[in-house]
């Protein structure tokens, strides 16, 4: 999952912080900062992103208009979560954890990390399961046939291994140029990520084309390291 970084809260007249009086109102600033994808799944957003509260507005009002409590979900993720009640230390968070440490990714779907620690194991897969992130055919939570993103996902996976293939036969800039515009229309970060594991150049790429991604949990070999603050 992309580890990212939505910046302090925005500056309204006189470099003072932009008064949220819907929570709705941080949708623009919320697109600028991170990209038109789902926080959680990552897929592109083609419609109306939702603004999703990491901690539900129904359980924490007091939070509801908070900059620091806001993301962009996709439907299929914001309704897998739901109204369901979650404390920060309850899961790890793309906000403020590294999550790319948290989750490997192949073809087959997401799963959480074998080597964590039990307690950094019970937190991720708290937040897999919260957003739906186990979802795929033949698991104990299956997609339906309306939850488009196991597919897309798996789409998309296909689509980066022929762009990898590609890319060994003809490392010009102009392809590099053409992977990366390829991947922002996709989506799936990590999918990315993952199938081009052993290139540090693109892994480069993708980490800068995708606004938002927190590049500080990341060491100069594109490798996740502990992010600062974070519980991973």
């Amino acid at each position: 999952m992309r580890p990212v970084d939505r910046g302090a809260w925005p500056e309204g007249a006189g470099a003072l912080p932009l008064p949220l009086a819907e929570y709705s109102d941080a949708r623009p600033h919320l697109l600028e900062r991170l990209g038109c994808f789902c926080s959680y799944c990552e897929m592109p957003i083609l419609n109306q992103p939702a603004v999703e509260h990491v901690q539900p507005k129904v359980h924490h009002p007091g939070v509801e208009r908070l900059w620091c409590n806001l993301l962009l979900s996709c439907a299929y993720c914001n309704a897998t979560k739901g109204s369901e009640d979650v404390r920060r230390d309850d899961g790890l968070w793309p906000d403020a954890d590294n999550t790319a440490r948290a989750f490997s990714y192949s073809q087959a779907g997401v799963q959480v990390c074998a080597d964590l620690t039990p307690a950094l194991a019970e937190r991720a897969v708290r937040l897999w399961r919260l957003v739906g992130l186990d979802k795929r055919p033949g698991a104990d939570r299956e997609p339906s046939q309306a939850d488009p993103r196991f597919r897309s996902r798996w789409e998309v996976w296909g689509e980066a291994c022929m762009a990898r293939d590609d890319f060994a036969e003809n490392r010009s800039p102009g392809v590099i140029r053409s992977i990366v515009r390829l991947a922002r229309r996709s989506g799936f970060w990590s999918v990315w990520m993952a199938v081009f594991e052993d290139d540090r150049e693109m892994r480069a790429h993708f980490i800068r084309a995708f606004e938002g991604t927190a590049a500080g949990c990341f060491d100069a070999d594109t490798r996740p390291i502990q992010r600062a603050g974070g519980a991973l």
